[in-house]
């Protein structure tokens, strides 16, 4: 039976890294994830793993660089600054298609702005998490039990794909508290024999190189990358929640989501015609999922996005829509919080309500 544990979201990100079989742990403190490096700093040294502070979050995408080329399950997070002062590590991981976990809890901006809830990094975790081509393979969980499970999983999926693997959450899903249901995870392990750097003793010797000055060679090097993304859909997750009747469906990802559904179930009760989707992998985006629900919906269905930011998932919701229906946005600023009444009225201005219906 599964131990229950009243746990914050990011202490649920630890024990999902625990849980993953996480090996090293190399970040640097900020606010509002701190809690995920005391744990890692009290628990992975009894496994026999390793945590090490380091001077600066530059130095930890470096040391996670390290440790993921000779093999190790390795994971880094921090908060939206702390973030972009390891792009250029994500860059290179990328190209080394070298597998890691990387959280990252947002925090208000751009520059230092402040330690309250935004989802302001969804552009910067999506499309361009470091220079060039490359992508992380990102999931957003909206509950602790999701932040659990997420991120055991997000080292599966590094290892699978040779990639870096995001945790996206946010202030809010970061410290609340939740019941969380401690089971056991059937976490699958990728054999890294014929590719991690673990000494060239009685066998030839191996490198892995992210600088190419032959052009055909990069060419090569960024087509493959491109491939492995495709395959990434594969590993797409939603919810939603649809009958193919609706004239309004809400989207929304993270702690926005948990608003938004909340909105979205209060009016159905009262006989609105309102749907529901969230989608749990923002890369690859469930584009595919999000046009079919356009095709089976009514003429004239709308779908609103509701995002903590100045809108950013409205454009690959737009993309994925692909002018088969309008698509809305509704953004409230780093902090401006807004109420599930709040979510309710700004639907109901997009709805036409029957006799039936009630106010």
């Amino acid at each position: 039976m599964a131990k229950k544990v009243l746990v914050k979201g990011v202490e649920a990100i630890a024990l999902g890294a625990l849980e993953g079989g996480c090996e090293c742990y190399f970040g640097y403190p900020i606010t509002p994830q701190n809690e995920i490096p005391e744990i890692m700093a009290v628990e992975l040294p009894k496994r026999g793993g390793v945590f090490l502070q380091a001077e600066s979050e530059t130095s930890a995408i470096n040391m996670v660089l390290g440790a993921s080329a000779v093999g190790a399950r390795v994971m880094t997070s921090s908060s939206s600054p702390g973030i972009s002062l390891m792009s250029e590590g994500f860059s290179y991981l990328i190209a080394l298609e070298l597998p890691c976990v990387v959280v990252n809890v947002m925090r208000g901006g751009p520059g230092l702005g402040g330690i309250e809830a935004s989802q302001g990094d969804y552009f910067q975790a999506v499309k361009a998490p470091g220079h060039g081509d490359g992508r992380f393979l990102v999931l957003a969980p909206y509950s602790c039990s999701e932040a659990y499970e997420l991120t055991a999983r997000a080292f599966e999926l590094a290892d699978k794909y040779r990639n870096p693997v995001m945790i996206l959450s946010d202030a809010i899903l970061g410290q609340m508290k939740e019941p969380l249901a401690l089971k056991p995870l059937n976490i699958k392990n990728y054999p890294k024999e014929d590719w991690a750097l673990t000494g060239a003793k009685g066998r030839p010797s191996r490198v892995i190189k992210s600088l190419f000055l032959d052009s055909r060679e990069l060419a090569e090097r960024n087509l493959k990358l491109k491939r492995k993304y495709k395959e990434m859909e594969r590993e797409i997750r939603y919810e939603a929640l649809y009958t193919g009747g609706e004239k309004v469906i809400a989207v929304a990802f993270g702690s926005m989501a948990r608003i938004c559904k909340e909105a979205v179930l209060n009016l159905r009760k009262k006989g609105y015609e309102v749907g529901f989707f969230r989608p749990i992998t923002l890369f690859p985006f469930p584009k595919k999922v999000l046009s079919k629900m356009a095709d089976l919906n009514s003429e004239g269905v709308k779908f609103v996005v509701f995002e903590l930011n100045c809108g950013q998932m409205i454009e690959d919701v737009m993309l994925s829509l692909c002018g088969k229906a309008e698509a809305l946005s509704r953004f409230y600023p780093p902090s401006v919080l807004p109420f599930p009444e709040d979510i309710e009225k700004e639907l109901k201005k997009c709805l036409k309500p029957s006799g039936s219906q009630k106010a």
